[in-house]
């Protein structure tokens, strides 16, 4: 079918956060750093395991003072941060302030890079005059990316968790972005790339399609694939 609206997820559907490599590289060099080879790919090796980068790989184990934190993490800019950088401060870096200075760098819209195939998607709906909303689990201002990458025109609306208290899967963020666009939900495809936050869109009655979350060089077509505007 030809779906009169569609929203997407933000990280990992649309966009994709810098490699931890790059991102701490970026913020020693900001401040003025220099620690060995060795030390720096430890260092990347932590935070890795960690989980200490937004959009990032998951944490391979949450400790117990985050745990609550990190449940609801995306429901204010707040517990955003906490959990984020009380994750990062599990690796014990050179300088205190690189924690505080990691997690400003990963809301840089240098630190995000579109999927190869998002605008011509995102332009191909506005031909098709499908209104597009972005609903996102997340902590911060996402609105600036989009802007700086040129894509910022090509959407009608923007539903992000923590502006709404809410996160995905609740089906009241989906509705909030479903209410802004015009469109029932039977007429709206949500896109994203978690399984279980992005497919409660399901339970409002949208219909789900998934991509897979790659690094952008492994996922050129992706979100082409899904063939959006294509009438069977």
């Amino acid at each position: 079918m030809t779906f009169t609206g569609a929203l997407f997820d933000f990280s990992g559907t649309l966009f994709r956060i810098e490699s931890v490599h790059s991102w701490l590289r970026t913020v020693l060099d900001q401040r003025g750093l220099t620690v060995e080879r060795h030390a720096f790919e430890g260092y990347v090796r932590e935070l890795t395991s960690a989980g200490a980068l937004p959009g990032g790989p998951p944490p391979a184990c949450v400790p117990p003072h985050l745990t609550a934190s990190w449940a609801e993490r995306d429901r204010s800019a707040e517990l955003h941060r906490g959990a984020y950088t009380g994750l990062a401060r599990q690796v014990a870096l050179p300088d205190p302030g690189l924690y505080d200075a990691l997690y400003a760098r990963h809301m840089s819209p240098a630190a995000w890079r579109p999927y190869p195939d998002a605008e011509q998607v995102l332009r191909g709906l506005r031909r098709a005059g499908t209104a597009v909303g972005v609903v996102s689990n997340i902590g911060w201002d996402l609105r600036p990316v989009f802007r700086a990458h040129g894509l910022d025109d090509l959407v009608d609306a923007y539903v992000l968790s923590f502006e709404h208290g809410i996160q995905k899967p609740d089906v009241r963020l989906f509705r909030t972005a479903c209410a802004l666009l015009g469109r029932e939900p039977a007429e709206v495809v949500m896109v994203g790339d978690d399984r279980h936050a992005d497919g409660g869109a399901a339970a409002l009655g949208c219909s789900v399609r998934f991509v897979e979350h790659l690094p952008v060089e492994e996922r050129p077509d992706g979100l082409l694939a899904l063939e959006l505007t294509r009438t069977p």
